[in-house]
This record gives structure tokens, sequence and C-alpha cells, in this order.
């Protein structure tokens, strides 16, 4: 039998998520209470609808509150970094020497670190990257969700199969004719330049206390994953990621490769006024089977809030708070993640999508961050220009599907 371990989170977590549990009861008895009345007088009063909103803004802020403090705990120290992993001590002592005082003397010979010939500035240390990639693993939901892949070029290129190699049958002494070959398509993912620039005083840069390698990762987490959330969901791939809302889009069942099926929410630019529900569950059956089984919802917090006061045909409400430190909050049974660059629900936007996203959707890392010291750009600061490049893209165009709100 299956060992199943009990996430228990820190101390925050749990009061958060015991908080927004107490909330969803709350806002059940609320919106039961306004249903009644829209049932009974064709409108709710609005008290009722303002104390709804209320209490469905409170279980938002506690799911927050628990995703925040779960994803602190998750991000290493990089004094927690296995022994065979850490640099040696002359590499580690000729980094600081740059980070402190600008002086690169011996760092290509000592710390294994190379101006780099297409940008200026130096590599940083593996386990700095190392830091700098966990960091956006917490902070950015797409990359919890996707398949990400380091490579050591500019250009990643999949070959992939369109149509599969064909079979049949034939009796014991038959010809066996030859069959199709398999179509194959080449998809390229490009890396693009993605950078931040933190400053620091040199007051910092001399204390002692201050780990640079851990401070640089904190400093570029959170402008590296916003910039990089936006790019995955709606980048156009120019110069950043293509995100999985640029691509062409077909009713679902007419698409071509390349396109990204939709499924119709049944009314312009809202959910269908009766069994809205029933979309959703049309949108769960649109990817094949395989699929399904590690597929997730993804919307952005203000769409979450929507389906939140939707209820089954047995009068059950189809989204769930998560029940522990460490899971997410559930929709019909999937998992739902929530990115804020996701669109707002409008006329033919795409503001729902499900789907296997690990399948589907591929972030490229393009090995080595560099960085590069200034000092005079904006005195008394010191600037570290620090460069990234990452590229993205839909890999597989059946394993994810897309609500698109329009009435067909």
């Amino acid at each position: 039998m299956k060992e199943t371990k009990t996430v228990s989170g820190t101390p925050e977590a749990r009061a958060a998520m015991h908080e927004m549990m107490a909330a969803f009861e709350a806002f059940k008895g609320a919106n039961d209470a306004r249903l009644d009345e829209i049932e009974k007088k064709a409108s709710a009063d609005a008290l009722l609808e303002e104390k709804v909103a209320r209490i469905d803004q409170a279980v938002a802020s506690a799911q927050a509150r628990m995703d925040r403090a779960l994803s602190e705990s998750r991000r290493p120290m990089l004094g927690a970094e296995p022994p065979a992993v850490v640099a040696a001590p002359e590499a580690k002592a000729a980094w600081d020497g740059y980070m402190k005082s600008g002086q690169a003397h011996g760092l290509e010979l000592k710390a294994g670190l190379s101006s780099a010939s297409n940008s200026a500035g130096y590599v940083v240390p593996p386990e700095t990257e190392r830091a700098i990639e966990r960091r956006l693993m917490a902070g950015s939901p797409m990359r919890e969700i996707a398949t990400v892949r380091t490579v050591g070029s500019g250009v990643f290129r999949k070959p992939v199969s369109t149509a599969g190699v064909q079979a049949g049958w034939v009796a014991e002494t038959a010809a066996r004719p030859e069959t199709d070959p398999a179509t194959l398509a080449l998809l390229e993912f490009s890396s693009a330049d993605l950078y931040a620039c933190p400053a620091a005083t040199q007051s910092l840069l001399d204390d002692a206390l201050i780990d640079l390698d851990e401070w640089l990762a904190a400093e570029v987490e959170d402008a590296f994953a916003a910039q990089e959330t936006a790019a995955f969901v709606s980048g156009d791939g120019v110069n950043k990621p293509k995100g999985f809302l640029a691509y062409a889009t077909a009713t679902e069942g007419t698409q071509t490769w390349g396109q990204i099926g939709t499924v119709a929410s049944g009314a312009a630019g809202a959910f269908a006024s009766a069994s809205p529900v029933d979309k959703l569950i049309d949108l769960i059956y649109a990817p094949k089977a395989q699929y399904r089984p590690n597929g997730r919802f993804v919307m952005n917090r203000r769409t979450v809030s929507a389906v939140r006061k939707f209820k089954d045909a047995d009068g059950n409400y189809v989204w769930s708070p998560a029940t522990r430190p460490g899971e997410t909050a559930s929709l019909l049974g999937y998992p739902v993640t929530e990115i804020e660059t996701m669109p707002d629900v409008a006329a033919n936007s795409l503001s729902i999508a499900f789907g296997d996203f690990a399948r589907g959707y591929l972030i490229v890392d393009r090995a080595g961050v560099r960085v590069l010291r200034d000092p005079y750009s904006a005195k008394p600061y010191v600037l570290f220009y620090t460069t990234k490049r990452v590229g993205g893209g839909v890999q597989n165009f059946d394993a994810i599907k897309l609500m698109k709100f329009a009435a067909s």
C-alpha cells in the first residue's frame, strides 16, 4: 500500500489554512442565503451581496497568505546546499571580491568564471545560479506546473510527432504493405535576455554578515518572476517566451496542429446563466484521457472568485479550499493555479485554461547567469546588472485547452 505523508507546513501556513476554511464556511452560508433570496425575489439584497463579496475577499486573502508562507518555506538558503555543490574556497573568495570591490583578478583562473562573449559581466557560480532558479520556481506559478529544461545553446529544437506510425492487420501468409511513416514537426524555443538591476550601498557590500549570493538571488527573484510569468501566459515570442494564450485557437474538434482548442462558456463575455458548471465539465473533458490525470485549472483570482459561487446539480459547491498546507484549492476535483496575468472575464477572452501543463508547456533556461558590477551610474549605489536567458512555448497542443467567453 502506498504511503501517504502529511505535510505539516509552517505555523503561519497552518494558521492561514484554518482561517481560509473558516472563511469558506462563512462564505457558503452567506452565498446560500443570497441564492435563496434571488430565487424568492429575483434579486438579492445589496447588503447581502456586499457581505458575500467581503467574505469572498477574506477567503482569497487567506489563500494568498498560505501560498506565500509555503513559498517562503520552500526557498532554500545557500548554506543548506550539499557539500558536493559548494564552490571551492578560492572560487567563493574571488566571486565575493568581485561583488564587494569589483576586483576580478584571478576570477577566471580560480573560480572557473569567464567573461561572456555575447554579454558583459561574469558568469555567477553554480550555487548562486541554483539559488536564483529555486527562488524562481517558488515565485513563478508557471515554473511549478510546466516542464523546465536547462540547455547550453540559445535555441532549443525539439522534434515532435504530429501523426504516429501507421499499423494494420494482415493474415499469416499475406503480404505486408509498407505503412505511412510518422509525421514530424520541429519546434524551436529561442532564449531571450531577461534582466534586472538591483542596487546596494557599499556599506551593505562590506558587511561581513551579508551573504551576497543569497542577497542577489532574493533581489532579482520578484523582478524575474513577474516578467517570466507574464511572458509564459501571453508573451508574443518577440524577444521573450511565447505564452500559451498567444497561439492560434480554434473551436475544440476543429483545430489543427499548432492551434489550441477552445470551449465556449455559453454566453458573451460571461458564464452561462443556466448550468455554468456544465461548461467547466466540457472543458475538463476536452483533452484526451491521458492528459486529465495531471490536469489543472489556470485562472486569475477574479475568475476564481466567480467560480467559487458555483454549485453542482446536487447543491454542492464545486470549489473546495485546500485541506492541508502544501495543497492547492480545487475545482471539480482538479487543482487550481492562480496566475494574475490571466485575463479577466470579458467578451471573447480566454480566461480559463485546463490541461496537463507539464506535458503541454516547456520552459527553456539557458545555462549561466551573468552579473556586471556598475559603481558609477547611480552613485553612491552600486548596481548589479544581472542577465538570464529564458525561452518557452507550447510543446504539445493537445495537452492544453482554453475556455472562450463567448456564446459559441
